[in-house]
Parts: C-alpha cells; structure tokens; sequence
C-alpha cells in the first residue's frame, strides 16, 4: 500500500493538471468565452461538411444541432474528459443559443489524451428541448467505424444514440461513427446563459 500511494498522488495530481487545461477558458469573460466556443463550432461544422458533405443539409433541415469540443485522458486505470459547446435551436425567426459544458469518467486499462469533437443533430424537437432543459446522462456505449474515402469500415454515416438524434464525432483520424458517450454528462453552463 506504502508504494501505491505514491503513485496514486502522482495520478491525482497530473489529472488536476489536465482537466485543469479545460477550466482554462474560465478565466476569460463570459463574452469570451461564448466568442471561442462559437469559433470553435464554426471550425468542427467546417470540418464536418468537408468530411462528411451531407450533413450540411441534414443540419439545415434539422431542429436543430449541438457541437462539443471534448479532450480526455486515460490515465491506467481511470479517464477523465471536460469540455464546453453550444446547442443552436432552429427559430422561425432566430436560432437560439445554450451554452453547455460536459464531463465524463470512466474505468478501463488505458493511458494516452483523446482531443475530438462531437456534432449532434437533432431531428426531433422534443429531443432538443429535453437536452437543453435536462441534460443527458449516457451510461451505454456504441462503436462503428465510418468509412473514409477508401479506407474505414463500411458506414458513413452518424451513430444513433437516441431515436431522432444522430452524433457525429470527429477526431484527428476523421470522422468517427463511434459515440464513446459512456458515462458522459452534459449539462447548461449558468455562467453563459
């Protein structure tokens, strides 16, 4: 146990470290931060389209969409992830922002940082409303492979988590029909809003 503790200290402390990293964006204004989570968006949306054509208009015709931009540590036997986005609520007249943040831990052999972001097309209105107002609270996981160009396995399109809800999640290798949402939370940023 004496050298365990140690080790445990040391993992503690680099996980404060780099969940620290994310809290980062506290520091600036709220009008801040809303300006670099809304460029942030503009970046993944960018990103997708070019990856991934189609979902400009799925998105357009959608009641709206949700980008998060998430970085997350496996450290051993523990991950921990943080990150912030926004949702966009399609209006007749205006969309309608809600700034949120997410969080997830978990437990697995592992060690390594995993940067990617997530796009949530919401297709059904009351789905919308219900993750704006509530939250979610994922406790499953689902994994597939998206086929780029040539390479990748055979979908090409979004993972359906919720019936109504597509996710896209892209990562430094591209575009990714893998929703690791296990034990992942998201929830409105009071700051923000």
């Amino acid at each position: 146990m004496k050298t365990l503790l140690p080790f445990l200290l040391r993992v503690g402390l680099l996980c404060g470290l780099l969940i620290s990293g994310p809290l980062a964006i506290a520091k600036d204004s709220p009008d801040e931060q809303r300006a670099k989570i809304r460029e942030t968006r503009d970046e993944v949306l960018k990103e997708l389209y070019a990856l991934n054509p189609g979902t400009k208009a799925k998105i357009k015709k959608a009641a709206g969409y949700a980008v998060f931009s998430n970085v997350g540590v496996n450290l051993v036997f523990a991950s921990f992830a943080g990150g912030h986005g926004v949702v966009v609520a399609k209006g007749r007249i205006k969309d309608t922002e809600t700034f949120m943040k997410m969080g997830s831990a978990g437990i697995g052999i592992g060690l390594g940082v995993k940067d990617f972001r997530a796009v949530f097309v919401f297709n059904d209105k009351a789905k919308l409303t219900a993750f704006v107002e509530k939250g979610w609270d994922f406790s499953g996981q689902a994994d597939a492979a998206a086929k780029s160009g040539e390479k990748g396995g055979a979908a090409a399109g979004a993972g359906n988590i919720v019936e109504g809800v597509e996710v896209y999640q892209i990562t430094k290798n591209g575009l990714a029909l893998q929703a690791t949402l296990q034990g992942t939370k998201y929830w409105q940023d009071k700051d923000l809003n």
